[in-house]
């Protein structure tokens, strides 16, 4: 049975206990950077070469060249063609919603004209290339590869560059299959944080991408902290965390295993239960003691519940908007009569379920929406991954001769006024002599 916490918001010490357990130490492991810095200065100084090495030591692969680490698409292709019907069709449709989704966000380039002609607008293009990092070996991620490459194919990447691990050779086909149905330009092999230096940088084989997206483990997230800059990255993603505020009205045995649906990710993944009602939270705990013995991974969500997880009592449903606010949750479920009105008083969170039947496990699979969110309290400033994250902004000027007349004697005050001369000088010359 996992102990999970009970909290009340009447507790004297809430606010501190409330705290203490929402607060993530995302302190880097200074071992684990030191040895992110020397792969990293490896890869960038001999490109293919360190690549293979630290893919023979940490993988167990060993190849002549780089290029024997590239899956070619037929390859990718036949992984697709040999998938069972249902799973073929469970990504097709996945992919086909996520899609159709991601399209209504791309955004289109704009203008106006002003009075005296001059043209102000914006201009919007896609990044060239972007790669994509996935895990590898065992674990099968296929739709973390649909979230990842159909919104950056949506936005116009022209090319991208899949990385993924396969420890002792071990290629997972959902992986490959997805990566088909996605389009991805190019896969290889490869992992760590020696992937992430190649794509950062460049190889003699790996051309360098403009971006990193996709999420990985602690020497990945490592990795892609210390090259940003020299590339954009989508986030430096924490553990997973779900919050519900239910009224009560829902099956507690539902709620149950929605906590523990991300319980199951990681020891440190969040789950918490905000409800004013005691005697449903009872219901939930005590379904939780049932249900947790039958669950493959129960020592994972055993330990989660017990370390970060919560089952909090609330004053009411306006109270529990208030705290979400707060914790700024990954994922928030509004188990509730008219969810629609609550999601009203919502300002931060990574996506919002709503309803009784909007399981967090829909949104994570085929719903449409990325689930690629925002964790760690990250939602008061940041948002899902979308085609937005694929796409460049450049402003679009064009100064009439008659806008010239305005706008440069408003330069030559500002300019003047910051000591630039030149700047002013420059604005000056584009004015009429009387």
């Amino acid at each position: 049975m996992a102990e999970i916490v009970r909290l009340s918001t009447r507790d004297a010490d809430f606010d501190a206990r409330l705290a203490r357990l929402t607060a993530f130490d995302a302190a880097q492991d200074q071992t684990v950077d030191a040895t992110v810095a020397e792969i990293l200065a490896a890869v960038k100084s001999r490109g293919d070469a360190a690549v293979l090495e630290y893919t023979a030591r940490f993988d167990g692969v060993t190849a002549a060249t780089l290029a024997e680490l590239e899956l070619p698409r037929e390859l990718l292709a036949r992984a697709r063609d040999a998938l069972p019907s249902a799973q073929r069709e469970a990504l097709e449709q996945t992919a086909a919603r996520v899609r159709r989704y991601h399209e209504k966000q791309l955004a289109q380039s704009w203008q106006y004209t002003e009075a005296d002609g001059t043209v102000l607008g914006q201009k919007l293009t896609p990044i060239d290339r972007v790669g994509l990092y996935v895990p590898g070996g065992k674990a099968a991620y296929p739709s973390s590869v649909l979230m990842n490459a159909l919104p950056a194919k949506v936005a116009g990447v022209a090319e991208l560059v899949m990385v993924v691990p396969t420890p002792r050779g071990e290629k997972n086909e959902l992986v490959m299959a997805a990566a088909a149905i996605a389009g991805v330009d190019r896969v290889f092999t490869i992992g760590g944080a020696q992937a992430v230096g190649a794509l950062a940088y460049g190889t003699q084989t790996i051309a360098q991408v403009d971006k990193i997206v996709g999420p990985g483990n602690a020497y990945v997230a490592a990795a892609k902290r210390r090259v940003f800059g020299v590339v954009g990255i989508d986030m430096v993603a924490g553990p997973s965390e779900i919050l519900i505020i239910c009224d009560g009205k829902t099956d507690p045995d539902w709620i149950a295993m929605d906590l523990f649906s991300q319980a199951e990710h990681d020891e440190l993944a969040q789950a918490i239960l905000l409800s004013p009602d005691a005697a449903f939270i009872d219901a939930v705990a005590e379904s939780i003691a049932r249900q947790l013995e039958a669950m493959p991974r129960k020592a994972v969500i055993r330990a989660s519940l017990e370390g970060r997880g919560a089952l909090i009592q609330v004053r009411d449903l306006d109270e529990a908007c208030a705290i979400a606010n707060r914790i700024a949750p990954e994922h928030l479920e509004l188990s509730l009569e008219n969810p629609e009105k609550w999601a009203e008083k919502i300002r931060h969170a990574g996506a919002i379920f709503l309803g009784r039947y909007t399981s967090e496990a829909i949104g994570d699979y085929c719903a449409g929406p990325n689930h690629v969110l925002p964790t760690s309290r990250s939602a008061r400033f940041s948002s899902p991954l979308g085609v937005y994250d694929f796409q460049k902004r450049s402003s679009l000027i064009t100064v009439s001769p008659e806008g010239a007349q305005v706008l440069g004697k408003i330069s030559m005050v500002l300019a003047e006024g910051e000591g630039l001369q030149a700047h002013a000088r420059s604005a000056q010359y584009r004015l009429r002599r009387s």
